[in-house]
């Protein structure tokens, strides 16, 4: 079982099974709210029976799945539910689920009385190597994650035995996010994913993942200035998410593609066609049909990593060496173009 520190704030545990402790110890600690969504809701109620046999009163708080759950309603319902439950500034909030579940339940845990402790056990691949590490919370308003608040968990526990058992289309999500993880910062992750594809030892994936994103928030907790490569493909992707009924890896993919064939023209790199090779032997998209280009445009507009000078993008030189440039509209146009649109 391994064991990993995030930016001094988050113990993480990777393993086959989940830990006889779920929870860190905690002074005072009585009450815990597990946040969950329908596909994962026998892993929560594994864990509440755990978590009641410790001696805490648990609640479990359903939630709707993937976005539907990352709304300012819907953490207005949270909120009245651990109101009525009583859960005090000692308590745990606790996210079961994917990356919606972690992205809410860690919102909901840093405003609930001004910040209250939250442990994340993610039971997706995307959650495990990405959503669930780091400390960025939000919920969707008029654009992706415009509303939020970093707030780190004190422990996130990741069963890889689970995680083997996911349908094909949410690992692909999770592989997603681990082969943006290897271009950036891990070319041996990279070489792991190009070579064995879907077959990638997951126990490897995630552990190397997050041994990333734990180095590089270490540097940069608050995204302002090194945490940033880690949103590459994130900037046509996110805009794409919001435009389309594609998942979140599989946006992330094609914004890849966008963000690969920019840095392509703009810094001469020459990795652009393993990367496809890469993408396609995950079973991700390359590409997207039938969006609006101009709806995608206006989204890019909007996007939260804009400043006075425009756009912030991460590009890269070569795998392992991202750079963080604002880019024009002839620049987007060109992305946008790879991808279809």
């Amino acid at each position: 079982m391994a064991v990993l520190t995030v930016a001094g704030a988050t113990e993480l545990i990777v393993g086959h099974g989940l830990p006889d402790q779920i929870l860190p110890p905690r002074a005072g600690r009585q009450r815990a709210a597990i946040m969950t969504q329908p596909g994962a809701t026998h892993i929560a109620l594994d864990v509440a029976q755990r978590l009641r046999a410790d001696g805490l009163r648990v609640e479990v708080i359903g939630l709707p799945d993937r976005d539907e759950a990352k709304t300012l309603s819907v953490a207005q319902s949270v909120y009245e539910a651990l109101a009525h439950f009583g859960l005090g500034r000692d308590d745990t909030v606790v996210g079961v689920g994917g990356g919606s579940v972690s992205d809410l339940a860690g919102f909901v845990a840093g405003t609930w009385l001004r910040g209250v402790e939250v442990v994340h056990v993610p039971t997706t691949l995307l959650a495990a190597v990405d959503a669930s590490i780091g400390g960025k919370t939000g919920v969707n308003l008029a654009g992706k994650n415009l509303v939020g608040i970093f707030w780190h968990p004190t422990r996130v526990v990741v069963d890889v035995g689970a995680l083997e058992q996911l349908p094909v289309s949410l690992r692909r999500e999770g592989l997603a996010e681990a082969l943006k993880t290897g271009i950036v910062g891990d070319p041996e992750l990279l070489d792991l994913l190009a070579r064995e594809g879907e077959d990638a030892p997951l126990e490897e994936v995630v552990t190397r993942s997050a041994a990333v994103k734990a180095r590089v928030v270490g540097e940069d907790e608050r995204d302002a200035g090194l945490r940033t490569i880690l949103n590459f493909g994130h900037t046509i992707g996110h805009a794409i998410e919001f435009a389309s009924p594609l998942s979140h890896g599989e946006c992330v993919a094609v914004g890849m593609v966008g963000a690969g064939r920019i840095s392509e023209h703009r810094l001469r790199f020459t990795g652009f066609e393993r990367m496809i090779k890469a993408i396609e032997g995950l079973g991700l998209p390359t590409g997207v049909d039938g969006l609006d280009r101009a709806r995608v445009e206006d989204l890019l507009r909007h996007d939260k990593k804009r400043d006075a000078q425009g756009l912030r993008m991460v590009l890269l030189r070569a795998f392992g060496e991202p750079v963080i440039e604002h880019v024009g509209d002839h620049d987007l146009a060109l992305g946008l173009s790879a991808v279809g649109l």
